[in-house]
């Protein structure tokens, strides 16, 4: 069964195991709703797409040996994967001509870090006149230092505040729920 819809796994890998601000503690609820997204989609018939981040040096450098999907998410044989240097999955990866291909027309975002890639892909998906959806709490992010406040922001903050500026202007809002109840 074709559809026009792709999910879009951004950046699930184990780059992230390596930075000082991982925690399995967020970790955990993520990675259940981040499957139970894909099962979905699976079901739907959408096209599942992953994608891994590159950088030159570090550990999202390839000769790191952390740039590959955490070993969690239910990737089947078939599923594209795409390489990007940039914030956004879509250009300069291949996946939006791929997409364009296929005959895509709405994403469903998901993946790791909320305000980042997650975010970032949204507004260029948007922009490039894609409907999206943005699944919220199948996304994951880290508590981050403000250095104009001094003040550590919250996930729930940062999470809200991405709900905020992409709601009914990027995308929709989403929750797992409303896929895979």
């Amino acid at each position: 069964m074709m559809t026009d819809t792709a999910l879009l796994v951004i950046d699930v890998q184990d780059s992230f195991k390596h930075r000082d601000y991982w925690t399995d503690e967020l970790f955990v609820p993520y990675q259940k709703k981040q499957n139970q997204l894909i099962h979905h989609a699976r079901q739907q018939g959408w096209e599942v797409v992953f994608v891994l981040h590159n950088e030159k040096s570090g550990v999202f450098s390839p000769e790191s040996g952390y740039v590959r999907l955490m070993d969690f998410l239910d990737k089947q044989a078939d599923d594209q994967v795409f390489n990007k240097h940039v914030h956004n999955a879509l250009l300069e990866s291949g996946l939006h001509e791929h997409l364009q291909a296929k005959g895509i027309t709405k994403l469903v975002v998901s993946g790791i870090r909320t305000e980042q890639c997650c975010e970032t892909t949204t507004r260029v998906g948007s922009d490039l006149g894609y409907e999206v959806d943005f699944v919220v709490d199948a996304t994951l992010t880290f508590p981050m230092h403000d250095p104009f406040t001094d003040k550590l922001v919250s996930v729930e903050e940062i999470q809200q505040r991405t709900c905020l500026v992409l709601n009914q202007r990027f995308a929709k809002i989403c929750w797992t729920e409303e896929y895979a109840g």
